[in-house]
């Protein structure tokens, strides 16, 4: 009686590996992520109004609260925006018709949406960490987009920003833009 054989090689083992740390990242982003509840979601009721997203009544309305809401949508599109890419990455990685080179570079396209996702989380972090009330970071290998709320942002604050980003990311100084949400 043969036994079965079953054959693992370097490459099941990394793709493993990969597709489990591409899971954990989406899992802590999901986690980390501010949750906004459903009737704010779905519509809002301005001057007596239903109105519905994407009407230019809406858009133009006056809100009290329009720097923490803006970090909350913007947050929302984020992770909606990174959930697609990695369900996308997975479509790729699982699908049968594929050579193994591209596999492999499926498969470090997903570490570096990963990495990108961490790198996002620390910079907001730290940025929260020198007393700024909210911001949110965008990166995409190249550049780095910070939209923070604050009064007011001077040279030294502008330059400590700048200097949380160069350390974390490997971003050169002129592709990073700092925006202030009010």
């Amino acid at each position: 009686m043969k036994k079965p054989s079953v054959i693992i090689g370097k490459k099941q083992i990394i793709m493993t590996c990969l597709t489990l740390m591409l899971a954990i990242a989406v899992y802590i982003n999901y986690t980390a992520a501010p949750s906004i509840p459903e009737s704010d979601a779905k519509t809002v009721t301005a001057k007596n109004d239903t109105v519905s997203y994407g009407e230019t009544e809406f858009v133009n309305a006056a809100t009290e609260a329009s720097g923490s809401d803006y970090f909350a949508q913007a947050r929302l599109d984020k992770m909606n925006n990174r959930d697609t890419a990695v369900q996308t990455l997975q479509t790729i990685i699982g699908g049968g018709d594929i050579t193994e080179d591209e596999m492999v570079m499926n498969a470090l396209d997903a570490v570096e949406v990963s990495k990108l996702i961490e790198s996002e989380g620390t910079i907001e972090s730290l940025i929260k960490a020198q007393g700024f009330e909210d911001c949110v970071a965008y990166l995409d290998g190249s550049t780095a987009k910070v939209v923070i709320k604050t009064p007011g942002l001077d040279k030294a604050q502008a330059a400590s920003i700048k200097e949380i980003i160069l350390d974390e990311t490997e971003v050169n100084a002129e592709n990073i833009r700092i925006f202030e949400v009010k």
